[in-house]
């Protein structure tokens, strides 16, 4: 039995209760299935469960299998532990079910790389996963969306998880400085974003993809 607590303030709802869960990591509930469980935390570093310490000494850093975990992660759409591990990663006979600390996605930095589509240009990307260049997102700042409350700065993820991304909060600290806030102040949402000269107005589309305790700090008083 693995009992688990969220003590983050701003962590989605769905979190912060006390629960029960029943697991053996490995444990096989039909012939050639084996069930394993993780929890992704704030930073976006990835854990074993029932791990007791969570700190960088003990997450899983070998790119290539991180790599593999978060391109297969995605909603958990199975009947087993779909309320307490909200995603999942499928890997041959292994489900590996996973709960986070905020969003599954967690970007860490932002790189510059080689523009597919227009010849010897740059485009800004966003990094997940611990996998530096292995997989990223484009970097859209007008989607970018903060929560006056908590200060986390959300980017667009795939939709397979939801849809919405966290930005790591070393990352939102050094990008913060770029935020513009309207006549209501840093109590609400902010309007603008400026990056490299350019003055973007911030869509905050993925309003009405959190969950109902975000969107609150998201109203305009």
């Amino acid at each position: 039995m693995i009992r688990w607590k969220s003590l983050s303030k701003f962590a989605p709802s769905y979190l912060q209760l006390s629960r029960c869960i029943h697991y053996v990591q490995g444990q096989s509930p039909s012939p050639k299935v084996r069930e394993y469980f993780y929890y992704i935390d704030h930073q976006g570093q990835l854990f074993l469960d029932d791990t007791k310490v969570k700190n960088f000494i003990t997450c899983f850093k070998d790119k290539q299998f991180l790599a593999f975990f978060f391109r297969m992660l995605k909603k958990n759409n199975t009947d087993r532990y779909k309320v307490d591990f909200p995603y999942i990663s499928l890997c041959g006979i292994e489900r590996n079910f996973v709960r986070c600390d905020d969003r599954p996605i967690v970007y860490s930095h932002i790189l510059h790389v080689p523009n597919d589509d227009e010849p010897n240009q740059i485009k800004d990307v966003l990094s997940y996963g611990g996998t530096a260049d292995k997989l990223t997102v484009d970097f859209e700042p007008e989607k970018l969306c903060m929560l006056p409350q908590s200060g986390r700065i959300y980017h667009p993820a795939k939709p397979k998880v939801g849809g919405v991304g966290l930005i790591k909060s070393s990352l939102a600290i050094e990008i913060s400085k770029c935020f513009e806030f309207g006549e209501a102040g840093e109590y609400a949402p902010p309007t603008h974003f400026t990056w490299k000269n350019k003055r973007y107005e911030l869509t905050n589309e993925l309003w009405d993809l959190m969950e109902d305790d975000a969107k609150e700090e998201l109203k305009i008083q």
